[in-house]
């Protein structure tokens, strides 16, 4: 039996998942479909009988709100939040805001599923003359983070990811997950995936594989030192679960038009 129950979902489709452009630190909100999962989310969560002592989201809006959207269908609303950057999505540098199938289309598709799933590898940096890049470091948001500016990523794997969400996951959320709180972590694609390939000892090279949909809840039960008791489990519709992974993986290959 399990010691201890988690939830964790990528948040719902934001305005750039549905343009197919690489969102990353840029603060975009929900699509109206994005508002839909999140509420649907949160039907299904509630008709499945959770009920959460916490919440945490990275500082992005579509991660917030996505999880202002769950509880408040589960009739939750009052459930704390806290929030970090710590879960944001991967910074993926100079590549930010550009089209995955163009990026396809001219780079192969192989090099860009590299850039998007695998564990190592690095985009190139974003620099001055990005068109986000005022955007993102000029924003407030990181003023009161716990690192100064000058030492925020301009570019991450997806190791660099666990690397910066580790100290969060240990000294902040896993404190709580043992006092006994049933948490729900309402974070990206790849802060997401991260945390499952170090709960779940996915390898570097097998993390490549792993696809999140916008939307969809995973439960991870945990023994008492936090081990898995069974490969996460996608809650809902598994069929049209796993025609949403397809359309995320298809999102970085090349449009059949332009084949």
């Amino acid at each position: 039996m399990a010691k201890y129950r988690l939830v964790l979902l990528r948040h719902g489709e934001g305005a750039w998942n549905k343009e197919n452009r690489f969102c990353s630190w840029v603060d975009q909100k929900l699509s109206s479909d994005g508002v839909k999962e999140a509420q649907n989310c949160g039907k299904h969560l509630k008709a499945l009988g959770f009920e959460f002592d916490l919440v945490f989201t990275s500082v992005l809006s579509r991660s917030i709100q996505t999880a202002w959207l769950i509880l408040g269908e589960m009739g939750q609303e009052w459930v704390p939040i806290q929030s970090s950057w710590r879960l944001n999505e991967r910074h993926y540098g100079a590549l930010i805001g550009l089209n995955r199938a163009e990026m396809a289309l001219n780079h192969g598709e192989e090099q860009v599923k590299i850039w998007r799933r695998s564990y190592d590898v690095t985009p190139p940096p974003i620099t001055e003359s990005h068109p986000y890049y005022e955007e993102i470091y000029n924003d407030r948001r990181y003023k009161c983070s716990d690192v100064s500016q000058d030492n925020l990523p301009k570019a991450e794997s997806l190791k660099d990811v666990l690397d910066r969400l580790l100290p969060y996951w240990n000294e902040k959320i896993v404190p709580e997950l043992k006092s006994g709180k049933m948490i729900l972590i309402s974070a990206h694609g790849n802060s997401s995936r991260a945390l499952l390939k170090h709960l779940e000892g996915i390898s570097d090279e097998d993390i490549i594989n792993v696809t999140l949909p916008t939307g969809v809840p995973i439960l991870l039960e945990l023994d008492e030192n936090l081990h898995p008791l069974g490969p996460h489990q996608f809650l809902g519709d598994q069929e049209a679960i796993q025609a949403a992974i397809k359309k995320v993986e298809d999102q970085g290959k090349v449009k059949s038009t332009e084949k």
